[in-house]
């Protein structure tokens, strides 16, 4: 349970993460710390979590409908259309359903779709109109998944020709190979791994096709912004951000050096609307993936579905994954990640994981605190002090934590070369530019 202040303890609601039932209160206060706080951070063992890191993410506490929406939502997710997986479902539907909520809440974690799917065989169970409306989102993915493979295909051919190697992975190419059909998975831009070598190529290329980068890069920083950035994204015609260039997995500082070549080198073939791609290795796959949740505090659903799909993979070598984690520092990453799609979705932890994560009370702490904090609908700012400490405990090595204390506090980027224009034998004060303004954002909160 997160408690709050006493004030805050009147209204407490029991929601269910597929295997336990967690009492919910309305949040605590977010405690103000400024920037000197930081170094003394790096003493504080990681062996649990504090429930003021995430009270300040939290809002107001959910009503039994909101749990009765909650819970029927993943029922729905953990069922499997296959299997006669729908039984909780069926008796979640047993108590009044606030459908335009579910149709909200399924929107916002990115799950419109496998919900239509899953809630269409429950015949009268569902009201008409509700299905009518997933229905119609369903349909809209549809079109929108077509016009993302197309562009997709027309991109890699343009890059083919040029003799560029690329990975595309999320999106259609996620819904294609781990779902069986693009548009069961909601996709909203196009994402493809590259090259360092390769950028300044693909930015011309796909310049050409119609795309202009969403930040324009002074040139003479360029450089620099590859070196310490990990992607570019471009608008068109359709929409804004509807491709993302990367090429690392997270910006620098957070501290994940994942081997790009070898990403690359373990690459496996897969299609896309019948075209030949390549794209990263389940193995591969589950690392980016979990980072990447847990970048965004595993804030939506839709994250953890696609786990749960690699998870269900067969052959899934777990010694690789097990190693890879523990060379990268992000074993605590990809067991809170498990924990949540086996408590959220009912996804099985592998026989050779089980023992390591059910030991680990650290993870189970922040399994927990993290799973109250979606049920309430995390909202959270990438520059609040709470969430740059939470992702620095979630590396269970101290070096871990020094490396992404001092590259968040030193690596500069477009906000420092926007706020004021150094001449290139000048660029190394860029890294005092970012000092003062993190110094002066901090001050203010």
């Amino acid at each position: 349970m997160v408690r709050g202040s006493k004030k805050d303890q009147a209204r407490v609601t029991e929601v269910t993460f597929g295997c336990t039932e967690v009492s919910l209160v309305q949040g605590g206060y977010p405690s103000r710390r400024l920037l000197s706080c930081l170094l003394r951070w790096l003493d504080i063992r990681a062996t649990s979590v504090k429930p003021e890191l995430l009270s300040s993410l939290y809002g107001p506490a959910p009503t039994d409908s909101d749990a009765g929406v909650w819970n029927l939502l993943l029922a729905a997710l953990s069922a499997d259309p296959r299997q006669s997986g729908f039984d909780r479902v069926r008796s979640v539907l047993q108590k009044p359903i606030d459908w335009d909520a579910v149709l909200r809440l399924a929107d916002q974690h990115g799950t419109s779709s496998l919900l239509y799917q899953n809630l269409a065989g429950l015949g009268d169970s569902v009201p008409s109109d509700v299905l009518g409306s997933l229905r119609q989102r369903y349909e809209r993915n549809v079109h929108k998944s077509l016009f993302l493979a197309r562009e997709l295909i027309r991109i890699l051919d343009c890059l083919d020709a040029l003799g560029i190697e690329v990975i595309p992975y999320k999106g259609v190419v996620m819904a294609e190979a781990y779902y069986g059909d693009m548009a069961l998975r909601q996709s909203g831009d196009m994402d493809l791994f590259v090259r360092k070598r390769d950028v300044a190529r693909i930015k011309c290329a796909v310049q050409d096709l119609g795309y202009t980068l969403r930040v324009p890069i002074p040139e003479d920083a360029e450089a620099d912004y590859i070196a310490s950035g990990y992607e570019c994204t471009f608008d068109s015609f359709a929409g804004k951000n509807l491709l993302e260039l990367q090429w690392a997995l997270q910006p620098r500082f957070y501290a994940v050096d994942f081997d790009m070549d070898g990403l690359f080198e373990r690459a496996v073939n897969g299609t896309v609307a019948g075209r030949a791609v390549r794209t990263p290795s389940p193995e591969d796959l589950l690392l980016v993936l979990s980072v990447h949740a847990a970048k965004h505090v595993w804030g939506r659903l839709i994250w953890l579905c696609d786990i749960a799909q690699i998870v269900k993979r067969e052959n899934l070598d777990w010694d690789w994954v097990r190693s890879e984690a523990r060379k990268l520092g992000i074993e605590r990453i990809l067991h809170v990640t498990l924990v949540l799609a086996n408590c959220f979705l009912a996804t099985a932890i592998a026989a050779g994981m089980k023992s390591k994560i059910l030991g680990d009370r650290a993870v189970q702490a922040f399994a927990d605190e993290i799973a109250v904090a979606v049920a309430a609908g995390v909202s959270y700012e990438e520059e609040k002090l709470s969430y740059f400490r939470l992702m620095m405990r979630l590396r269970e090595r101290r070096v871990d934590r020094f490396r992404f204390l001092t590259r968040l506090t030193f690596t500069p980027g477009p906000g420092e070369w926007d706020a004021i224009r150094l001449p290139k034998v000048l660029f190394p004060l860029y890294r005092a530019v970012r000092l003062a303004r993190l110094a002066a954002r901090f001050a203010q909160r």
